[in-house]
């Protein structure tokens, strides 16, 4: 796992990445985020590839729980990577709600999740 820090709007971002899933149930989550904030950071950015397939099934309630993991930290996530190719009206439908606030933002790329 590599973390790569970006400051913004005196603002301590993780942008975390690797190979690997690095999310592929609920202690991984919590895993991550207390390390990140006990780091000081207050958002993180995660890449799709990142995050177990099952998190995108949202009949699974993984993505629930683990959002709810970073919203109870108090840490922003926003997930970049390409989410057309999921088959689930109920989850374009979920992307576009949490898009309309500031916790949790789907981007396609890193540069609209560093804005």
């Amino acid at each position: 796992m590599d973390i790569k820090t970006h400051e913004i709007d005196n603002h301590k971002i993780a942008e975390i990445s690797a190979e690997e899933v690095l999310i592929a149930k609920l202690e991984d989550a919590l895993d991550i985020t207390g390390t990140l904030y006990y780091d000081g950071y207050d958002r993180v950015i995660l890449y799709q590839k990142n995050l177990t397939p099952a998190f995108f099934d949202l009949k699974t309630k993984i993505a629930g729980d683990i959002l709810q993991k970073f919203t109870q930290y108090q840490m922003s996530i926003t997930i970049v990577g390409n989410f057309e190719s999921y088959d689930s009206q109920s989850l374009a439908d979920f992307i576009t709600e949490s898009n309309k606030g500031r916790q949790v933002n789907f981007v396609s790329s890193l540069s609209q999740a560093l804005r």
